[in-house]
């Protein structure tokens, strides 16, 4: 997987490199290759690693947390919760429309694609960064989460602050990792269908994170 490692930030470069010669990314890596040459894998492999070459490190404000990649074919694009335009857009992400319409007045869009979040500093960042075809989750407990934590880890070892948005138990889990009081945690339940009326909804997570940022003067999202 090295080979699309390219178009790094340094920082990401680096950490990358000196996670790469670990084992448990050694046999990741025969996992995922094996799994390319017998199966079809989402997202593409040299759109694995989007969410870091369009978010270089010292540019990362806001961190989504997801879990895995869409499973539907041309649906998955390294970003998580974010689809390739002209793909419909999925239930989750239409609830995070619906309450970006409700909490700062934007109007949803057909659009899912969101890379202007993130080349605005929004780290969309599933947990699991591959995933077979219509199987969700069939990547977990591959290796793919021991290397996001270290993602983590090592945002929340930097001094500028952040916002960590939580969405559901699996994310939640991530608030573990988070311990430098200059950055913000933002917990909410899933915004899929079968959970997001529960604590989502209404929990205007759009406004909080942007009045933080601006707090800090690091310059709001444009959420459009």
């Amino acid at each position: 997987m090295s080979l699309y490692f390219k178009n790094l930030d340094k920082k990401w470069s680096n950490l990358f490199s000196q996670e790469s010669k670990k084992e448990y990314f050694i046999k990741l890596n025969n996992f995922i290759q094996s799994e390319i040459d017998n199966k079809e894998i989402y997202p593409p492999m040299e759109d694995t690693f989007n969410a870091f070459k369009l978010t270089p490190f010292n540019e990362v404000k806001v961190v989504i947390i997801g879990q895995d990649p869409y499973h539907g074919k041309g649906q998955a694009h390294g970003l998580a919760f974010s689809v390739n335009e002209g793909i419909k857009v999925p239930p989750s992400l239409r609830n995070i429309f619906k309450e970006l319409h409700n909490d700062l007045g934007i109007t949803p869009r057909n659009n899912g694609n969101l890379t202007e979040w993130a080349k605005q500093g929004v780290l969309l960042l599933n947990t699991i960064l591959t995933v077979e075809a219509h199987k969700p989750l069939s990547h977990k407990n591959k290796g793919w989460e021991i290397f996001t934590n270290k993602i983590i880890s090592e945002l929340n070892k930097d001094e500028s602050p952040k916002v960590f948005i939580l969405w559901g138990n699996n994310a939640i889990k991530k608030s573990d990792l988070i311990t430098n009081p200059n950055h913000l945690i933002i917990t909410t339940s899933h915004p899929s269908p079968l959970s997001a009326r529960h604590s989502f909804f209404g929990s205007k997570i759009f406004t909080k994170t942007n009045d933080f940022l601006e707090r800090g003067q690091l310059g709001k999202i444009d959420f459009n």
